[in-house]
């Protein structure tokens, strides 16, 4: 048991923890969202275009995240010891709706570098938990001294009206606390800014429910869903990578719309004439001076005369602007190489490719969402640990701990494709039910469509067999055998 004061201890260190990363999620949000500075330019170009470029942005980002999200889908948990997937926990999964939330999850996951799934008891109903994904922004989790999975203490923390709130999770209870939200007005006294100070400062909530509140669950509730982890430091965003091409590709679009505006038509020059004057007339019409020509006039009319032996024109050629767009080009190859993500989903240009070809081509983004789907497993698998210590059943927790996540298959086949595979599998002694998960289906929907053959089955046994077997007439056991079923001569008798 923590006392008050080790508890506050607890949140002000995780709060600067989660105050320290936030300049880094509020950065790769903004990329993703599409809301790029312009970078790499050179003073003088900043100085006279950067306001006209402030709100475009050729958003690349969003894509490179979007991509391994999309193939990203639990199916469903199975433990240690089981042959099928378990259906309660997936009816938890349901009811929280966290098909999906886990979506959001993983996408803030590939963002930020790292997402947290939270689980907690409902007081209304002890066999249905509550579990939620949170973001990178709100929570944190400290790990005991020396280890990267042994969970010490979790801390959730978010803004609501006038009220900044906090909770602080441990392994054998909750706390609870709260502060007014202060705006600094920056002319404040120094005995005013004490009082903001100590106005500041977290103090428990005043609730119903204790505060603090045991945990039954004996350890923390809340687990993280990293990206890319590394054995020293914090996982790695999938966007932090791309924001420096991203700048670039920018600055290039930028560059060739300046150029497209000034400099994509040939440029004449008049030399060796003076500019032309018109006479400038009194209300009587009469002459008294001359007046340059308004030269916008000559460029609506398209037409210009001067007069002078020593009069030529000179042309610069218009702008090569294809060579921004090549270069635009390459910054993109380079992106899809570098985030493995495949050409066709950033260029836009389909060849006419074979399917194979094709499922080669998205070879680099498979591998990165099995790679993911590793990652993030682990904390979904000790997720399913929390629900079922949530709903009491330590033994199926103990079960979970060595469990494994289903997910649907991160390759992109046609129906054709994958009807065939599985056929060849079928043939080759694999179950149906196995089968079915690999399709794509989920447990629950494996037990219906399994239902519903055992119902086609009785109602008509002989044909369902003979479709079964492929056509061939069924056995049913009770025929004595005919003179065609004698043995052949030298043949042994059949048993």
């Amino acid at each position: 048991m923590a006392t008050e004061e080790q508890a506050l201890r607890l949140v002000q260190l995780l709060e600067a923890e989660l105050i320290q990363r936030s300049r880094a999620i509020t950065r790769h949000d903004s990329y993703y969202r599409g809301d790029h500075p312009l970078k790499f330019a050179s003073d003088e170009f900043a100085k006279f275009h950067g306001d006209r470029y402030r709100d475009f942005s050729d958003n690349w980002v969003q894509v490179v995240a979007d991509s391994p999200v999309e193939r990203m889908t639990v199916t469903g948990f199975q433990a240690s010891g089981e042959v099928s997937a378990d259906l309660d926990l997936w009816k938890v999964w349901q009811v929280n709706g966290l098909d999906a939330d886990s979506q959001l999850g993983f996408l803030g996951s590939v963002i930020h570098g790292r997402s947290f799934m939270l689980v907690w008891g409902d007081p209304a109903d002890s066999d249905m938990p509550v579990v939620t994904f949170e973001d990178a922004s709100q929570c944190v989790v400290g790990y005991e001294p020396g280890s990267r999975r042994e969970r010490r203490a979790a801390l959730k923390r978010w803004q609501d009206g006038g009220e900044d709130f906090a909770t602080l999770y441990l392994a054998d209870e909750v706390w609870k606390f709260s502060r007014p939200r202060l705006l600094q007005t920056g002319d404040q006294s120094p005995q005013m800014l004490d009082v903001d100070e100590e106005l500041k400062r977290w103090k428990p909530r005043d609730l119903e429910e204790p505060n603090p509140q045991p945990n039954p669950m004996g350890v923390v509730p809340m687990v993280e869903l990293p990206n890319k982890p590394v054995l020293a430091g914090d996982p790695i965003s999938d966007v932090h990578g791309v924001i420096a091409m991203q700048d670039a590709i920018n600055l290039l679009w930028a560059q060739l719309f300046t150029a497209s505006d000034y400099a994509s038509f040939p440029q004449r020059v008049i030399m060796g004439a003076e500019r032309p004057v018109i006479p400038k007339l009194n209300s009587e019409g009469e002459v008294i001076g001359t007046q340059p020509v308004d030269i916008e006039k000559f460029a609506v009319d398209r037409v210009m005369m001067f007069n002078g032996k020593d009069v030529r024109i000179g042309e610069w050629q218009a702008a090569n602007l294809a060579m921004y767009t090549g270069l635009i080009e390459v910054a993109v190859g380079h992106l899809a190489a570098q985030t493995r993500t495949p050409q066709h989903y950033l260029v836009g240009k389909m060849a006419n490719l074979a399917e194979g070809a094709l499922l080669a081509a998205e070879t680099g983004l498979v591998k990165r969402v099995e790679e993911k789907q590793t990652w993030s497993g682990q904390g979904l698998r000790e997720g399913a640990r929390l629900i079922a210590l949530a709903r009491g059943e330590d033994a199926k927790a103990e079960a979970l701990r060595s469990g494994r996540v289903l997910w649907k298959d991160a390759e992109s086949r046609s129906h054709a494709q994958l009807s065939d595979a599985l056929l060849k599998l079928k043939q080759l002694g694999f179950p149906f039910e196995w089968l079915a998960l690999r399709y794509g289906l989920t447990p629950t929907e494996v037990a219906d469509v399994i239902v519903m053959r055992e119902r086609e089955l009785e109602a008509d046994p002989v044909t369902e067999l003979t479709r079964q077997i492929g056509g061939g007439p069924p056995t049913l056991g009770n025929e004595e055998p005919g003179l065609d079923d004698a043995p052949d001569e030298g043949e042994e008798p059949a048993a």
